[in-house]
């Protein structure tokens, strides 16, 4: 049985998109099956991020339906070997989606695919319940200003409200500059949010290049985050990848 998990935070502009196609790139070259899924329903984004310029011919209201089996609807990726993906439906809102099939839905995704991680709306409404419920791990993405990082503690126990209580914490799009201007280090940051941390993740203009040309950020080569990622989703299979010695605290 694999491993849903959702990928959240608690306003926009954090990198959430961003962090889910990678994390899910890299476990895909790692050799995990992984699915990905696009929760924002209305506003999906995801496909841009994973380079997939094709339009899929399914989403996930399709399987709700039943008009196409949960593996069949799956996008392969054209590039990484073992990377899969299912987007939103742009004609719904989350309210028109029924929570317990979508619950049963991730049930039956994770009987096929090592890991399903699933692009969570920004805020805290109905569509980040509905990404939310059932999964194993929330990795909270962040960034290091307080306005950023008050939405993050509020994740946290929202997720815990709803029975999540496997959370880490993503600190994305790190700078020297983006600390001397929050007056903030890391360290104060995890303390900030309240959960352990499973990765940083470097200010790198390769990320939003990637984006803009439709172009998998694991395959672009990024200098800095290329690594950071392929770290953190070691981390998430278990291995025992140390974080910056400073930082480290399990």
């Amino acid at each position: 049985m694999g491993s849903y998990i959702v990928v959240t935070s608690g306003k926009g502009g954090t990198g959430k998109t961003t962090c889910t196609g990678a994390l899910a790139s890299a476990l895909a070259l790692l050799g995990h099956k992984t699915l990905c899924i696009d929760c924002d329903v209305g506003l999906r984004n995801l496909d841009l991020v994973l380079g997939l310029t094709e339009p899929p011919v399914w989403d996930f209201s399709d399987v709700l339906s039943g008009d196409v089996e949960p593996a069949q609807a799956a996008l392969p990726h054209p590039e990484i070997e073992g990377l899969y993906f299912l987007p939103a439906p742009s004609g719904l809102r989350p309210e028109d989606i029924d929570q317990l099939e979508f619950l049963q839905l991730k049930d039956k995704f994770k009987s096929e695919f090592d890991y399903v991680l699933a692009d969570s709306p920004a805020g805290l409404g109905q569509g980040f319940r509905l990404a939310s419920q059932g999964a194993d791990m929330g990795l909270i993405v962040t960034t290091v200003d307080l306005p950023s990082l008050r939405d993050a503690q509020r994740t946290v126990q929202e997720l815990d409200d709803i029975g999540i209580c496997e959370c880490r914490l993503v600190i994305n799009r790190v700078s020297p500059r983006a600390l001397r201007i929050s007056g903030l280090t890391l360290d104060d940051a995890i303390d900030l949010v309240g959960v352990r941390l499973i990765g940083v993740v470097s200010e790198d203009d390769s990320v939003q290049l990637a984006a803009n040309i439709e172009k998998p950020l694991m395959r672009f080569g990024a200098k800095y985050a290329y690594g950071q990622f392929i770290d953190i989703a070691r981390r998430i299979t278990g291995e025992k990848v140390p974080l910056p010695r400073r930082l480290r605290a399990d």
